[in-house]
């Protein structure tokens, strides 16, 4: 069946449906990794976006138990080329048969470099998926220029807290849309880990005495998170150690003054350099992310910058004077990409003994 991928510029692309048939609005963003489809499927940092994978191919090992979450969140799928037969020893289906399920709406056989290119020139827009081929733009283009993300936290947070048992350190994860590997990794690490739903109380997690919180990646605007902006002020009072990822970093800098502001285009891939500004050592990182800490905004009496991407210079982490905190723009548990900066968890664990 055909499909179309309408931009608010008026720009159309004809494509085959894939997944569901449904109509579907969202804003339109890329992503750059060459594997690790599934986890991006499964990142609910896309909720409320529809992503278009710049790899030509994509499904080629199928589905696999490489999840994120417990399913799928971007609005819409976009590919060059989508593979019907999968080929791998862990494969349980195909990605045609999983984006069905989960009922989202996609198109394949389009132009993902010539679509790549023209969000790169005009930036971030929002588009249409429909299979309907008398299609008005006239009446489609109002409704593209007057949609909005809006304030998708509360969609994607878990309903209820539970645990991740270990014998180690106690761990409160604030969950804003968390990636399962953030949990694993400090699990790993002998972490009990308590996962606590996105508008829980400061209180709440303070009187449980976690011996560290960690603020988690999510999707959005960070600045229509208001009332949690308004709990993590309280977490950055008391003395307890926080590392936080992506959204949380956003909300804290946000917490204690600082600004943000939304990206031309994002960064969404596998493969983006950023340097430690303590060792001047660069990484490579896997990253999600279309806003950015305002680095004059930040008070440095309250934090330093801590990381900058080497691509445009913008910031990608903080550290806070005089406070057991720091925060990274980026994904150091990976899921898909790089695994450089992993050791930032383990950077976590000392601060968390050294607070003792």
């Amino acid at each position: 069946m055909k499909a179309f991928l309408i931009l608010e510029d008026g720009t159309v692309f004809t494509g085959t449906s894939i997944g569901s048939k449904r109509e579907m609005i969202s804003e339109i963003v890329f992503n750059t990794s060459m594997t690790g489809y599934l986890e991006v499927l499964t990142d609910p940092s896309y909720a409320g976006q529809a992503v278009v994978m710049t790899y030509p191919l994509i499904g080629n090992y199928g589905i696999t138990p490489d999840m994120e979450s417990k399913k799928a969140w971007p609005d819409g799928y976009i590919v060059r080329e989508l593979s019907r037969m999968p080929s791998n020893f862990r494969c349980e289906g195909t990605i045609q048969d999983f984006l069905e399920k989960q009922d989202i709406p996609g198109i394949a056989d389009v132009d993902t470099r010539a679509l790549t290119k023209i969000l790169r020139e005009k930036g971030t827009m929002n588009g249409i998926i429909t299979t309907n081929e008398n299609y008005d733009l006239e009446e489609i283009l109002p409704k593209l220029k007057a949609y909005q993300v809006g304030e998708v936290v509360s969609k994607v947070t878990c309903s209820e807290k539970y645990v991740l048992e270990g014998t180690g350190k106690k761990v409160a994860l604030l969950d804003l849309g968390a990636k399962n590997n953030i949990a694993n990794s400090l699990n790993k690490r002998g972490c009990c880990v308590t996962v606590y739903p996105a508008h829980t109380t400061a209180e709440e997690i303070i009187s449980a005495h976690p011996d560290g919180i960690m603020l988690s990646n999510g999707p959005g605007d960070p600045a229509d998170c208001i009332s949690i902006i308004e709990e993590i002020k309280k977490l950055y009072n008391s003395d307890i150690p926080i590392f936080a990822i992506c959204l949380g970093h956003q909300l804290m800098a946000l917490a204690t003054g600082a600004t943000t502001h939304k990206l031309k285009y994002g960064h969404r891939g596998g493969n983006h350099p950023v340097k430690d500004l303590l060792t001047n050592r660069v990484y490579i990182s896997s990253q999600n992310h279309g806003y950015v800490v305002d680095t004059d905004s930040v008070d440095s009496k309250i934090a330093v910058p801590a990381f900058v991407n080497v691509n445009d210079g913008t910031n990608e982490g903080l550290k806070y004077v005089g406070k057991n905190i720091f925060t990274v723009q980026f994904h150091p548990e990976a899921c898909p990409g790089p695994q450089d900066s992993g050791y930032l968890f383990d950077r976590f664990m000392e601060m968390m003994e050294g607070a003792e």
